[in-house]
Protein backbone atom coordinates (compact mmCIF):
# COMPACT_ATOMS: atom_id res chain seq x y z
CA UNK A 1 0.00 0.00 0.00
CA UNK A 2 1.23 3.54 -0.86
CA UNK A 3 1.84 6.50 1.86
CA UNK A 4 3.23 9.54 1.44
CA UNK A 5 3.67 10.91 4.90
CA UNK A 6 4.46 14.54 5.78
CA UNK A 7 6.40 16.22 8.77
CA UNK A 8 8.28 19.70 9.64
CA UNK A 9 5.72 21.94 9.46
CA UNK A 10 4.84 24.74 11.78
CA UNK A 11 4.75 28.75 12.96
CA UNK A 12 7.58 30.62 11.41
CA UNK A 13 8.14 34.22 11.46
CA UNK A 14 8.82 36.17 8.49
CA UNK A 15 12.26 35.70 6.93
CA UNK A 16 12.57 32.28 8.87
CA UNK A 17 12.90 28.77 7.43
CA UNK A 18 11.35 25.29 8.08
CA UNK A 19 12.21 21.59 5.97
CA UNK A 20 9.54 19.89 5.08
CA UNK A 21 9.93 15.92 4.77
CA UNK A 22 7.72 13.32 2.62
CA UNK A 23 8.61 9.70 3.64
CA UNK A 24 7.00 7.57 1.00
CA UNK A 25 6.17 4.02 1.48
CA UNK A 26 5.03 1.18 -0.73
CA UNK A 27 6.85 1.84 -4.34
CA UNK A 28 9.48 4.48 -5.56
CA UNK A 29 8.16 6.89 -7.79
CA UNK A 30 10.57 8.49 -10.51
CA UNK A 31 8.67 12.11 -9.76
CA UNK A 32 7.71 13.55 -6.63
CA UNK A 33 6.86 17.33 -5.77
CA UNK A 34 5.18 19.80 -3.22
CA UNK A 35 1.75 21.27 -3.87
CA UNK A 36 0.06 23.56 -1.22
CA UNK A 37 -3.49 25.20 -0.42
CA UNK A 38 -4.12 28.57 1.12
CA UNK A 39 -7.34 28.72 2.27
CA UNK A 40 -10.09 29.96 -0.43
CA UNK A 41 -7.55 28.98 -2.64
CA UNK A 42 -6.96 26.56 -5.40
CA UNK A 43 -3.94 23.65 -4.82
CA UNK A 44 -1.05 25.07 -6.29
CA UNK A 45 2.51 23.36 -7.62
CA UNK A 46 5.33 24.34 -5.76
CA UNK A 47 8.14 21.84 -6.70
CA UNK A 48 9.13 18.63 -8.57
CA UNK A 49 12.15 16.30 -8.41
CA UNK A 50 13.03 13.49 -10.26
CA UNK A 51 14.85 10.22 -9.24
CA UNK A 52 17.79 11.16 -9.11
CA UNK A 53 17.59 14.74 -7.69
CA UNK A 54 19.26 16.01 -10.87
CA UNK A 55 16.06 17.78 -12.68
CA UNK A 56 13.72 19.72 -10.63
CA UNK A 57 10.75 22.67 -11.36
CA UNK A 58 9.52 25.29 -9.50
CA UNK A 59 7.61 28.30 -9.95
CA UNK A 60 8.15 31.72 -10.25
CA UNK A 61 6.91 32.51 -6.77
CA UNK A 62 9.37 29.91 -5.00
CA UNK A 63 12.41 29.90 -7.25
CA UNK A 64 15.40 30.84 -5.40
CA UNK A 65 13.81 30.69 -2.21
CA UNK A 66 12.81 26.74 -2.29
CA UNK A 67 15.02 23.95 -3.27
CA UNK A 68 13.74 20.45 -3.47
CA UNK A 69 15.55 17.29 -3.04
CA UNK A 70 15.17 13.50 -2.20
CA UNK A 71 17.11 10.75 -0.32
CA UNK A 72 16.29 7.64 -2.66
CA UNK A 73 17.83 5.41 -0.05
CA UNK A 74 15.45 6.71 2.47
CA UNK A 75 12.44 7.12 -0.30
CA UNK A 76 12.20 10.52 1.16
CA UNK A 77 11.71 13.99 -0.51
CA UNK A 78 12.23 17.18 1.38
CA UNK A 79 11.68 20.86 0.77
CA UNK A 80 13.22 23.34 2.08
CA UNK A 81 11.97 26.82 2.13
CA UNK A 82 13.95 30.22 3.28
CA UNK A 83 12.75 33.92 3.23
CA UNK A 84 9.42 32.55 4.17
CA UNK A 85 6.65 35.35 3.38
CA UNK A 86 3.37 35.62 4.92
CA UNK A 87 1.81 34.22 1.55
CA UNK A 88 3.73 30.97 2.00
CA UNK A 89 1.10 30.60 4.57
CA UNK A 90 -0.62 27.18 3.36
CA UNK A 91 -1.12 23.60 3.80
CA UNK A 92 1.67 22.33 2.02
CA UNK A 93 0.85 18.44 0.30
CA UNK A 94 3.71 15.78 -1.01
CA UNK A 95 2.59 14.18 -3.71
CA UNK A 96 3.89 11.53 -6.35
CA UNK A 97 3.58 10.64 -9.69
CA UNK A 98 4.68 7.35 -12.15
CA UNK A 99 5.56 9.05 -15.36
CA UNK A 100 8.51 10.91 -15.90
CA UNK A 101 7.96 14.66 -16.62
CA UNK A 102 8.06 17.41 -14.18
CA UNK A 103 4.15 18.22 -14.25
CA UNK A 104 3.17 20.72 -12.49
CA UNK A 105 -0.71 20.06 -12.66
CA UNK A 106 -2.76 18.60 -9.60
CA UNK A 107 -4.47 16.15 -11.88
CA UNK A 108 -1.30 14.88 -13.18
CA UNK A 109 -0.29 13.51 -9.14
CA UNK A 110 -2.70 10.30 -8.32
CA UNK A 111 -0.96 9.75 -5.34
CA UNK A 112 -1.22 12.51 -1.90
CA UNK A 113 0.05 12.72 1.60
CA UNK A 114 -2.22 13.92 4.52
CA UNK A 115 -0.49 18.00 4.34
CA UNK A 116 1.07 19.80 7.08
CA UNK A 117 0.37 23.00 7.94
CA UNK A 118 2.80 25.76 7.32
CA UNK A 119 1.83 29.13 8.86
CA UNK A 120 4.25 32.44 8.68
CA UNK A 121 4.24 35.42 10.65
CA UNK A 122 4.45 38.94 9.96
Amino acid sequence: QVQLVESGGGLVQAGGSLRLSCAASGRTFYVMGWFRQAPGKEREFVASISLSGASTNYPDSVKGRFTISRDTAKNTVYLQMNSLKPEDTAVYYCAARLGISLLSTVNEYPYWGQGTQVTVSS
